[in-house]
């Protein structure tokens, strides 16, 4: 069944800006190697050399085998690109910058007093730390 030209579609696409470029990302939970590829501007060869690299470029894999990426993937996508082609890091570098990158980020997503799991849990490190130093002074 063909749409008639005054139906409106819905607009299920997001712009998403990064690192001053524009990416188009439609309004869908996953993308396959060639979508994404499309997406992003990197070869799919290339996306299959960086999942070996990266260990944090990891698709979801069908039972089929065929690589499933989401949002996240496409977005660590763009910062491994950024890394290697503008600002020519060497993938060691790159993969050290990514790993640095992340734990910033999440202990920057992390404010205690608004956590009471994390505040738990801490005060649960705390005992163990002072159970440890009873049983050392022993």
């Amino acid at each position: 069944m063909r749409e008639s030209p005054t139906e409106e579609k819905p607009s299920a696409e997001r712009r998403v800006y990064k690192y001053g470029v524009k990416m188009h990302i439609p309004g869908k939970k996953f993308f396959t190697i060639k979508e994404a590829s499309e997406m992003t501007k990197v070869a799919s060869h290339v996306l299959r050399y960086w999942e070996k690299e990266f260990q944090i470029l990891k698709p979801i894999r069908r039972e089929s085998g065929q690589r499933r990426y989401t949002t996240a993937h496409l977005h660590t996508i763009e910062d491994i690109k950024d890394l290697l082609y503008n600002k020519q890091f060497t993938i060691a570098g790159a993969k050290k910058e990514i790993i640095k990158n992340k734990s910033r980020s999440r202990q920057q997503d992390l404010p205690l007093e608004q956590n009471p799991a994390a505040i738990e849990m801490l005060g649960k490190i705390k005992k163990d730390l002072k159970d440890i130093f009873k049983l050392l002074a022993k």
